[in-house]
């Protein structure tokens, strides 16, 4: 097992050219949260073959909000509903023995109960359907509660500034954002799967606060050093291409 190097990292953003896209979406006014985890309870969540990715030796937890826009498969238009939803992801840093870096995820709360059925089905993911709302004003005013889930309602305020940013490469802004791939876990067939993404880098500002909580950690049974936030930015749109889900190749 070897670590990811900078050049491995870099080598993500660029486009596959021998495959094409089978979907295409928006991932709109995002906000990352980080805090950090142990790493060896982190790797303890994670299967067999996948390892816990660090920066300067620590690891992250991330809860990410967002807005997913035009969801559509190759070849097919957007449709105004279907293709509209609220997100928010509770994810990990991972790479396998190759040291080819890229996320895992605890969990996806979307308000879309047919998202929620495809992401499981397509593409492995461990998706649940929640009832979501954002609202914009000078800020942005998120919130979720899980259906058929004894789980409080959470929420989270931010803004999208216009003193937006890229990262440099080998920055935490970079460990955190730049991921191109995800992996997760078939389990009927004990097979770990990939899925290659491709946009344009983040473009971001960082937030300063102390209202947000960690609760979705918590739903994961994730346990954190500290309750205070290590990290936090919003970044702007990004057009999404998806390529198809396979099984990772060793």
């Amino acid at each position: 097992m070897i670590a990811p190097t900078l050049d491995q990292r870099d080598l993500m953003r660029v486009y596959p050219k021998e495959e094409s896209p089978v979907m295409y979406q928006r991932w709109e006014k995002l906000l990352f949260l980080h805090w950090e985890m142990d790493p060896e309870a982190i790797q303890s969540t994670l299967p067999s073959g996948l390892y816990v990715d660090t920066y300067e030796g620590k690891a992250y937890v991330g809860i990410v909000p967002f807005y997913m826009r035009d969801i559509r498969p190759r070849g097919f238009p957007a449709v105004p509903y279907l293709s509209n939803f609220l997100e928010c992801n509770v994810r990990t840093y991972v790479h396998d023995e190759r040291g080819v870096p890229g996320v895992w995820f605890y969990s996806l709360d979307a308000n879309r109960w047919i998202a929620c059925k495809i992401g499981r089905e397509v593409f492995k993911l461990p998706y649940f359907w929640a009832e979501m709302k954002a609202k914009e004003g000078e800020k942005i005013e998120y919130s979720l509660r899980r259906r058929k889930a004894d789980l409080d309602n959470v929420s989270y305020s931010y803004r999208l500034g216009s003193d937006l940013q890229v990262s440099e490469i080998g920055s935490l802004e970079f460990f955190l954002l730049e991921r191109y791939l995800l992996y997760t876990y078939a389990s009927q067939n004990k097979k770990i799967i990939t899925c290659q993404v491709h946009h344009d880098p983040y473009r971001f500002c960082l937030q300063e606060g102390t209202e947000w909580n960690a609760m979705p950690c918590s739903w994961n049974g994730l346990s954190l050093i500290s309750d205070n936030v290590a990290h936090a930015c919003v970044a702007d749109s990004v057009s999404v291409s998806v390529f198809a889900p396979k099984p990772h190749s060793c």
